[in-house]
């Protein structure tokens, strides 16, 4: 085996590692929206943007009806879904994406934590949390691997 076919059988093994890592993202974006959707929150999420606009009326909050929230949500994880052969291809556009939807994951899963501790209860999400923290750190590492694949190996 030449060395340009382990460059290229290393790519493709990087490209797929990522392609899954994006897709068990969605599929964490997708329980959690559902654990959203049980736990109602909404009856969280309306009243703080209400008390947000008050205070600071220039941020453009909004505020959404459960039917037009849970649309959307679902909308967005289709459309994520739909982007998964770019990643198991190794598009180079799904890099910087990878990285946005990643950390936006991060802070989602964070936020969930720090919500339950500020309500001293736990907020409705906070259950998936878990799954969107890890994996957003899978999509974020193995994003960083296709990105920057160690000279010496596929691991680094």
């Amino acid at each position: 085996m030449g060395v340009a076919t382990q460059g290229t059988e290393g790519t493709q093994l990087l490209a797929r590692r990522h392609g899954w890592a994006w897709l068990a993202l969605c599929a964490a974006l997708a329980a959690h929206v559902t654990d959203e959707a049980l736990t109602d929150f909404l009856s969280v999420y309306n009243p703080a943007v209400a008390a947000i606009r008050r205070q600071a009326p220039f941020l453009p909050l909004p505020m959404f009806t459960f039917r037009v929230w849970l649309s959307g949500l679902i909308v967005l994880v289709i459309l994520l879904v739909l982007l998964s052969p770019f990643a198991f291809r190794g598009a180079r556009r799904m890099v910087p994406l990878s990285l946005v939807f990643g950390a936006l994951m991060f802070g989602n899963g964070l936020g969930h934590f720090a919500g339950s501790f500020y309500l001293r209860r736990p907020m409705p999400g906070v259950y998936s949390a878990p799954l969107l923290l890890a994996g957003s750190l899978w999509l974020l590492l193995a994003t960083r691997r296709r990105a920057m694949p160690a000279k010496g190996g596929l691991d680094g």
